[in-house]
C-alpha cells in the first residue's frame, strides 16, 4: 500500500480540518494539502518522472516540504531527504549517487548548489519559484499504486569509510515505523500538533507520516527551525503540541525564561544523542511528565528502543534512575539483542554489538550489495553500537563503536573530516575525536601531526565539508600514538584529551 493513501483518505474523509500551520496561522486544511500533493504528482508525471524514479528535497523547513513528500509518494516516487546543512558538494554527491531526476531546494540553497548539480539531474527546482507554483497547480491525479516493499525513502547516513551510504526504507518500513510511534511513543489524536523545530529531513520529517495517518496539525515554525522563543509561543498557540529534539534543544529551553502551561505539551522526544540523567531530571522538573526518548538508525528509523513517558516519569519505581540512563526496551514492532563477534546472542549484562530485526528495518544500502551484506547478515541489522541489555529488557548503549561522533544530535564521522585535514601538504598525520561539551554533547576535535595553521585547516574544512562538522580545536603534537601495527589509538587520544588542562589547547 503507498503511504500517501493516509493523506489521500485524509482529504477525502475530512476535508476542513487543519493540517499544516506555517506559525500561528493555517496554512492548509486536509482537503488542500491533498489535493496540492495530487497535483504536483500530476505535474511530476508530466515531466516524465516515473513511478520508482528518485526525487531529492533540499530544504529548510517549510510547508512546501511537506507536500512535496505526499506529493512523491503520491505519484509512486522515491524520495532523498537531503540535509541542508551539508556542503553544496556534498549534496551534489548524493544527487549523482542516488541518480535522483528531479531536486526540490530552497531559493538559497539552490543557487548554491547549481554548480554542483550532476549530469543526471534533469532539473533543480526552487520551492516558491514561478516553475514551482505551475508544477503544483495541476489537477490531481489519482494516487499510484505501491507494493509494501517499494522504495519510499533513500536517506544518506554516513559512514566511516568516507561516502555516505543511502540506507532504502519502503513503505512498508514507513507504515511499521509510524505505527510504532502511535503505539510506542505518543498517540496522537486529530486536532493535535506536531511541531518541527529539528530538520524535516530526518527525525521530524518522519513523524509527520504518523500525525498525517492520525488527522493532526504539522506546525512548521516560520523561522524554518529551531528558536526557543518560537518553540513556546508555538507551545500557547497549538495545546496538545508534541515535539522531536535533540537534547541540545531541549537543554535550551530548559534555560529559557519563558512561561508555557506544560499542560499544552503533549510529549517532547529526544533522540540522536543520548542525555545526561541530570539533564532529564531538569527537563521533567520544568516541563512535567511529557519526555519520551527514543533510539534508532537511519537503517530502523526511530523505532529500536524507546524509554516511554511512564518510565521517564516513574519517580517511585526501584530503578528509575537507572532506568533513565537507559535506552528503553524494544519498540514494540522489533526484535532486538545482543551478540558477539561471531552474533552469538549475550546474556543481560553482558556488552556487544546491538542487532535489531522486523518490519521497520531497511531493505538495505542503495548500490552496496556488500556493505547490505555485512548490515543485514543473518538477517539483522548489525548496528554497529555496542551496549548491553539489562535483566528487565533496558538497553544500555555503552559505546557507538563506528568512533561517531553526535554534536547536537547531528552524526559526524571522524574519517571524513581526517580526508580532508590530510589533504593539506603541512599535515603529516591527523586524527578526529569527540570531546564531551555541555551544550553540544560532543564537539569534534582534530589532533594533528605537521606544520599547518589552524586558519588553512579551518579553511579547508569549509570549502570541503559542512560547517557543522569542522572540529571546534586543533591540537598539535609531534606524533600520533599508535599500536604495532601503525594504527592511530583513538582510545589513547582520547586520555590524551581528558588529561589536557583546557588553556594549553589550541
Amino acid at each position: 500500500m503507498n503511504i500517501a493513501h493516509w493523506l489521500e483518505r485524509a482529504g477525502r474523509g475530512h476535508p476542513h480540518r487543519p493540517a499544516i500551520a506555517l506559525g500561528d496561522g493555517i496554512f492548509a486544511d486536509y482537503g488542500r494539502f491533498a489535493s496540492r500533493a495530487a497535483g504536483l504528482a500530476t505535474g511530476l508525471a508530466q515531466l516524465g518522472i516515473k513511478p520508482g524514479d528518485r526525487v531529492a528535497i533540499i530544504a529548510h523547513n517549510c510547508p512546501e516540504y511537506l507536500q512535496l513528500l505526499f506529493g512523491a509518494w503520491h505519484a509512486g516516487l522515491a524520495v532523498v531527504p537531503v540535509n541542508a546543512k551539508l556542503h553544496p558538494a556534498e549534496m551534489g554527491w548524493i544527487l549523482e549517487h542516488s541518480r535522483a531526476r528531479i531536486a526540490f531546494a530552497s531559493e538559497d540553497l539552490a543557487s548554491s548548489l547549481a554548480g554542483h548539480a550532476p549530469a543526471t539531474l534533469t532539473e533543480l527546482m526552487a520551492i516558491g519559484s514561478p516553475a514551482y507554483t505551475r508544477l503544483a497547480g495541476h489537477e490531481p491525479g489519482p494516487l499510484v499504486a505501491r507494493a509494501p516493499d517499494d522504495l519510499a525513502w533513500l536517506f544518506y547516513t554516513s559512514g566511516t569509510t568516507g561516502r555516505p551510504k543511502g540506507a532504502m526504507l519502503t513503505h512498508r518500513n514507513l507504515m511499521a515505523m509510524s505505527l510504532a510511534y502511535l503505539t510506542d511513543v505518543d498517540p496522537a489524536r486529530p486536532g493535535d500538533a506536531l511541531l518541527h523545530a529539528a530538520p524535516l529531513s530526518h527525525g521530524s520529517g518522519l513523524y509527520s507520516i504518523a500525525h498525517v495517518c492520525r488527522m493532526a496539525v504539522n506546525v512548521v515554525p516560520e523561522s524554518g527551525g529551531f528558536d526557543a522563543e518560537e518553540v513556546f509561543g508555538a507551545l500557547r498557540r497549538w495545546p496538545g503540541t508534541s515535539m522531536f529534539a535533540a537534547p541540545t534543544m531541549i537543554r535550551r529551553l530548559v534555560d529559557h525564561p519563558a512561561y508555557v502551561e506544560t499542560a499544552n505539551i503533549r510529549t517532547i522526544i529526544w533522540g540522536g544523542a543520548p542525555m545526561h540523567v541530570a539533564d532529564v531530571l531538569r527537563a521533567l522538573d520544568r516541563f512535567g511528565p511529557c519526555l519520551a526518548q527514543i533510539y534508532g538508525q537511519g537503517e530502523s528509523p526511530m523505532t529500536i528502543s524507546v524509554l516511554t513517558k511512564q518510565d521517564i516519569a516513574d519517580r517511585d519505581h526501584p530503578d528509575w534512575r537507572k532506568r533513565l540512563g537507559s535506552a528503553g526496551i524494544a519498540a514494540s514492532v522489533v526484535e532486538l539483542r545482543i551478540a558477539d563477534e561471531e552474533d552469538r546472542g549475550l546474556a543481560p549484562g553482558s556488552p556487544g554489538e546491538v542487532l535489531v530485526r522486523g518490519d521497520t528495518v531497511m531493505a538495505g544500502y542503495w548500490q552496496n550489495r556488500e556493505a547490505s551484506a555485512a548490515a543485514l547478515r543473518g538477517g539483522w541489522l548489525h548496528t554497529g553500537d555496542v551496549g548491553f541489555l539489562d535483566e528487565h529488557g533496558y538497553l544500555h548503549l555503552s559505546d557507538r563503536s563506528k568512533d561517531v561522533i553526535i554534536s547536537g544530535g547531528s552524526n559526524i564521522y571522524p574519517r571524513e573530516i581526517e580526508e580532508v585535514l590530510l589533504a593539506h601538504p603541512g599535515v603529516s598525520e591527523a586524527s578526529v575525536i569527540g570531546r564531551p561539551d555541555p551544550e553540544w554533547g560532543e564537539i569534534a576535535v582534530a589532533y594533528v601531526a605537521g606544520d599547518a595553521a589552524r586558519e588553512e585547516l579551518d579553511a579547508l574544512c569549509l570549502e570541503r565539508i559542512a560547517r557543522f562538522k569542522r572540529p571546534k580545536a586543533y591540537i598539535f603534537i609531534p606524533t600520533l600514538p599508535k599500536n604495532n601495527y601503525g594504527k592511530i589509538l583513538k582510545t589513547a587520544l582520547r586520555q590524551l584529551d581528558r588529561e589536557r588542562a583546557p588553556q594549553k589547547q589550541s
